[in-house]
């Protein structure tokens, strides 16, 4: 494998990490598991290569996946056409709730949507209806990708969780593995964190070109992401919300976020050795996990939708009011946000508050919706055929195919 960037430099593989020595001092030496004395320890942390100029070339099987993959999103993308904006909010929730569990966040699609209005029965749920809003920031910013943009998807995500410094680049050593309070013998320990504004102004360079192919572009950087480790915490979920970014920044997507993520799902342990892989100097294995997980995704949300279509269409064979009445606007609300207040309800359909009321009454007597007291939070009314629809969709993607 050959890597040339664009003023003609070459090399004969993607760059291997290099590491450079560091001293770990901990806080205390002190404690029962003390295992430091008085003294500090040496450890290595990463140097990461720049990637601005250099040109990934995956493998003949990588690059075909990538290529098949692109062109199914695309494809999948411009099917929605005009009927995105009933199936952009689902599928962009499905993209956090995914992108949570690799990070084995998870929560019900009732806790989510319920967390969204401001349920507090399921930690969980929160944390995951903080990652939807990070996905909606990357999508927003991806016109205008910046070292800026990247913190304010983190900020988005790690808003109410001010020890984790959200939007703000690290100021002390991360690792993966080993103890928490150590990184000596850590599986991989990030650089260290004087290094992270260049290499993150770097790899934002390397994803404005427009020379290499845009999934494979999208799975290296997001690599590299991943290699930098820019935050405390919330790394993974930043760099899947950044992937998404890509994805719409190079026009691959241009109304939904497909949840890629959900793809990744069926096979986390791979993707982690593709991440590692990448790091060891070979970028194919994380181009072919992303040109997998794509195809996947696009699969399962086809699926999805299906499933979405056929519960609406019951629904309209239940409902006998007359067609000017709020509670056939609702339907496609609730097909959208398949728990909602009568704030939300109201909000969605242009009217004051208290005249939905008959509507949701109209959709619960027959039988779409129900309707449950949230502690604190006033009435919220669900539908269960939605939401199950949903649960489904992350049962598949958790679910690796038999070959």
């Amino acid at each position: 494998m050959s890597n040339s960037g664009p003023h003609g430099a070459t090399q004969d593989a993607w760059p291997r990490l290099e590491w450079e020595p560091q001293v770990w001092l901990p806080a205390s030496g002190w404690g029962v598991n003390s295992e430091f004395g008085s003294g500090g320890r040496p450890y290595k942390s990463s140097v990461p290569a720049p990637i601005a100029s250099l040109t990934p070339e995956p493998d003949t099987e990588a690059g075909e996946a990538a290529e098949a993959a692109v062109q199914e999103l695309s494809r999948f993308d411009a099917e929605l056409g005009t009927r995105v904006a009933g199936f952009a909010p689902v599928l962009l929730r499905s993209e956090a709730a995914s992108s949570s569990q690799i990070e084995n966040l998870t929560a019900s699609a009732r806790a989510i949507f319920s967390a969204e209005l401001g349920s507090k029965s399921s930690r969980n749920a929160e944390l995951i209806a903080a990652n939807t809003r990070a996905m909606q920031a990357a999508i927003d910013l991806s016109d205008a990708l910046s070292p800026t943009a990247i913190a304010e998807m983190h900020r988005v995500l790690m808003g109410d969780q001010v020890r984790h410094t959200p939007g703000e680049w690290r100021r002390e050593a991360v690792w993966i593995g080993t103890k928490s309070n150590s990184p000596i013998g850590a599986e991989f320990v990030a650089p260290q964190f004087e290094r992270v504004p260049a290499l993150i102004d770097d790899v934002v360079a390397f994803s404005a070109r427009r020379d290499v192919p845009a999934l494979t572009s999208t799975a290296v950087a997001h690599a590299q992401f991943e290699t930098i480790h820019p935050f405390t915490d919330g790394n993974g979920r930043t760099g899947r919300a950044f992937a998404q970014a890509l994805l719409r920044h190079r026009g691959v997507t241009r109304n939904v976020a497909v949840p890629v993520s959900a793809g990744l799902l069926a096979d986390v342990e791979g993707y982690h050795r593709a991440l590692t892989a990448y790091r060891e100097g070979d970028v194919s294995p994380i181009v072919l996990a992303f040109a997998e997980a794509s195809l996947r995704a696009v699969a399962n949300s086809r699926e999805l939708i299906t499933e979405i279509d056929a519960i609406k269409e019951g629904w309209r064979g239940r409902l006998t009011v007359r067609r000017s009445s709020n509670a056939w606007a609702l339907l496609d609300v609730i097909a959208q946000r398949p728990v909602i207040d009568s704030a939300t309800a109201a909000a969605a359909l242009g009217v004051k508050q208290p005249n939905v009321y008959p509507a949701l009454q109209t959709l619960t007597e027959a039988g779409i919706l129900k309707s449950k007291s949230e502690h604190r939070s006033g009435p919220f009314w669900r539908s269960d055929e939605v939401l199950a629809a949903i649960d489904r969709f992350a049962e598949r993607a958790g679910r690796r195919e038999r070959s």
